[in-house]
């Protein structure tokens, strides 16, 4: 078998109202993905997608005319590529979906398949009063999850924690919470200073008293030191990082250093799937957890969700859901079915070859960017 193109379809789904992203200086007015598609001699086509795959076409050679299932030496050279343009980690993604289509299994079981179906968590996008984020909370409940995840900014902090504090009343003690302070990297142009350390231990001091079952990117990714004092300082509060962390020997030396309670590492945007799979299992054979960030689109959160049900992580999925702003449909517009949860707030592996994608090729077309 023979590769023998790889195509881009560039999207862009416009917002309206927007969507305004606790991690974005700006309200969101659209949301871009691209699609990559991996062609073959043999009439498999393998889709991926997550980055945006910027400046691709300038590697697209090191893969044309190649074997699709030598998947080790493509995973070293999407590796060398990345280190020179963009994580171009859904081409691989794409490589996985054609090996599992081959052998006619669904990836997660290449990966393990060490669960069928993983709880959810509904993670949060916006920046809302606690009396919007009550309401919010409910409306995750009474979709069948069991926990969700709220964002707080930095120098929003009491009102964050109000929020917090506001869901944990309404919903009760069985109902899991999880904080992101989204403070280990920016948006590009983004360039204002991190909460320093003291000021964060005391805002995790404020979420322990809450019962918060993770803290995740507490700190810039370079203060590993801080990360290990948090951890140390707060046993009831797990810390969790490495979504976007993009070097797999800091995230081995994250390992070594016993820095975090959870590895988060995005497949699609972070490290690949491949690489993932391996760090996920050093950080359970440490007694560590593994669940990856998964906050791009459906064929990303399918991705995610077979290496991670591969490997057993958890005890959460993320699932990026924040009604009315964020909602599978726009997250999944690029498919024929949004991607959902059933009625006990669990995600299921779909049981089709390779990672089960669906696209809706009507909407594809309605917003290619032409």
């Amino acid at each position: 078998m023979k590769i023998t193109d790889i195509t881009l379809d560039r999207l862009r789904l416009e917002l309206d109202p927007p969507f305004r992203a606790a991690w974005d200086p700006v309200p969101r007015r659209h949301f871009d993905a691209t699609i990559v598609r991996v062609h073959t001699d043999e009439g498999v086509t393998g889709i991926g997608s997550g980055d945006l795959m910027d400046g691709f076409e300038t590697y697209k050679h090191l893969f044309v005319g190649e074997d699709p299932l030598d998947i080790t030496r493509h995973v070293r050279a999407i590796e060398t590529a990345s280190f020179h343009g963009a994580p171009y980690w859904p081409l691989e993604a794409a490589l996985w979906d054609i090996i599992g289509k081959v052998h006619g299994r669904p990836v997660s079981e290449l990966f393990g398949n060490a669960a069928k179906r993983l709880p959810a968590y509904a993670s949060s996008g916006e920046l809302k009063s606690p009396e919007e984020r009550v309401a919010t909370a409910l409306k995750v409940r009474e979709a069948g999850f069991r926990a969700m995840k709220i964002r707080i900014d930095r120098d929003r902090v009491d009102e964050g924690v109000a929020a917090v504090r506001a869901v944990r009343e309404e919903l009760g003690d069985d109902f899991d919470i999880m904080v992101d302070l989204n403070q280990s990297w920016r948006m590009a142009g983004d360039t204002a200073n991190a909460s320093d350390l003291a000021s964060t231990r005391r805002t995790i001091a404020r979420l322990a008293e809450l019962d918060v079952f993770w803290v995740e990117e507490p700190l810039p990714y370079a203060d590993l030191d801080g990360f290990k004092r948090l951890r140390a300082e707060n046993p009831g509060v797990r810390i969790a990082a490495g979504e976007m962390h993009h070097s797999v020997p800091e995230l081995l030396r994250y390992l070594e250093e016993d820095a975090l309670d959870v590895y988060q590492m995005d497949v699609v945007l972070a490290i690949g799937m491949h690489r993932a799979r391996t760090l996920a299992e050093l950080a359970q054979l440490k007694h560590r957890q593994f669940t990856p960030h998964s906050w791009t689109n459906g064929i990303g959160v399918l991705a995610n969700l077979h290496v991670s049900a591969g490997v057993g992580g958890g005890p959460y999925f993320e699932f990026p859901y924040d009604p009315p702003g964020w909602t599978p449909e726009r997250r999944d517009f690029m498919l024929a079915e949004p991607v959902g949860v059933d009625a006990d707030g669990c995600l299921e592996v779909p049981d089709r070859p390779g990672l089960g994608v669906q696209l809706d090729e009507e909407a594809i077309d309605r917003w290619r960017v032409k």
